[in-house]
């Protein structure tokens, strides 16, 4: 007799558990010394990542998808996407009452040249805004920005002294010190998720309050909070600041061992324009010499014999991508070395 077969949970023809894939991008270019993300916004909304559903039957693949949602939202034509990370997280679109189907958000990160940017990607209720302004803490470039020490160090150790007990306490204290590099640990460019998922299970980010969590610090809709918590940062529609995290800390580490960085470049450059680039991406103000030795050295670039004055200065020397560099290298990226530090720090909100 044949053994009946059974499942612990819901199989593949069960729609009763409808999951819905949305598709996100956090398009990225450098303009004007600032690296800036496409945004769009409905009235009334906070800013969102251009995303739409993926449609198997209007979509021969995800990337089409997007490619497709994008050009519609901000009549963008997309060049350089890699896909980052599969968001499934329950309880950050969909609260246990909700009928609707889950979300599953699948980001990829875009990188865009400055001259390709073009006035049609503004329209819509689409714009270019600079990405530490929703993580200003991040921008290291001015020196250690003031927004760690006057208020995220503080608030996130009251939720550290909250802990039940003193094992979860020493966890909180070491997650805090890690991520903002306090107590002597140094700062590390690359946890830029780690960052926002310690602010926002503090119930300091503002999507906290959105999503229904409980310790949320600040109340949405309340025009003076009773707990007199500022924002940090501004905020993003659904999970949106979340991938954005994930695509600043992608592109951040991804930078040393590939040579994406040239894909925010024109196809001249001088090399003062590409350390303003690596800074604006890094957060992080390097030493100019170290820099330039450190480009020369790994071969990356190649002088094209053609000078430029549009910095203002002397005659600067244009170089161009050596894109043989790619099959010389395993590992082709920027050194960005030693940034320069022990600058006094200014105003860290932009």
């Amino acid at each position: 007799m044949a053994r009946k077969q059974t499942t612990a949970g819901p199989g593949f023809d069960d729609t009763s558990t409808a999951v819905v894939v949305g598709l996100n991008a956090a398009i990225v270019t450098i303009a004007e010394a600032e690296p800036r993300t496409l945004v769009v916004r409905a009235p009334g909304q906070w800013d969102a990542l251009p995303f739409g559903p993926f449609d198997p039957l209007k979509h021969r693949t995800m990337d089409v998808g997007l490619r497709r949602w994008v050009q519609d939202q901000t009549k963008l034509d997309l060049g350089y996407v890699e896909q980052l990370y599969t968001f499934g997280d329950r309880g950050r679109h969909r609260h246990p009452e909700d009928t609707g189907p889950h979300i599953v958000s699948v980001g990829y990160l875009a990188l865009v040249r400055a001259q390709d940017m073009g006035e049609d990607a503004t329209a819509q209720q689409s714009s270019w805004r600079c990405w530490y302004s929703y993580f200003p803490w991040e921008d290291w470039r001015q020196g250690r920005p003031a927004i760690i020490d006057g208020k995220i160090a503080p608030l996130v150790g009251e939720w550290v002294a909250r802990a039940t007990t003193p094992a979860l306490k020493a966890r909180r204290r070491e997650r805090l010190d890690l991520c903002f590099g306090l107590n002597g640990i140094a700062w590390d460019e690359e946890k830029v998720l780690e960052r926002f998922e310690l602010l926002y299970e503090a119930g300091l980010a503002d999507e906290a309050a959105m999503d229904g969590r409980k310790n949320a610090r600040r109340r949405l809709g309340v025009a003076e909070d009773a707990q007199d918590v500022p924002a940090l940062g501004d905020p993003m529609l659904h999970d949106h600041r979340r991938i954005l995290a994930t695509a600043m800390g992608r592109l951040r580490a991804k930078l040393k061992y590939r040579p994406v960085v040239f894909e925010l470049m024109a196809e001249e450059f001088t090399l003062t324009e590409l350390q303003t680039t690596v800074e604006a991406v890094m957060g992080q103000k390097l030493h100019k010499q170290n820099f330039r030795r450190q480009v020369e050295k790994t071969g990356l670039v190649e002088g094209t014999g053609r000078m430029t004055t549009k910095t203002g200065g002397r005659p600067a020397e244009q170089f161009r991508f050596r894109r043989e560099v790619v099959t010389e290298r395993a590992a082709p990226g920027v050194r960005v070395g030693a940034p320069v530090r022990g600058r006094s720090s200014r105003a860290a909100a932009r």
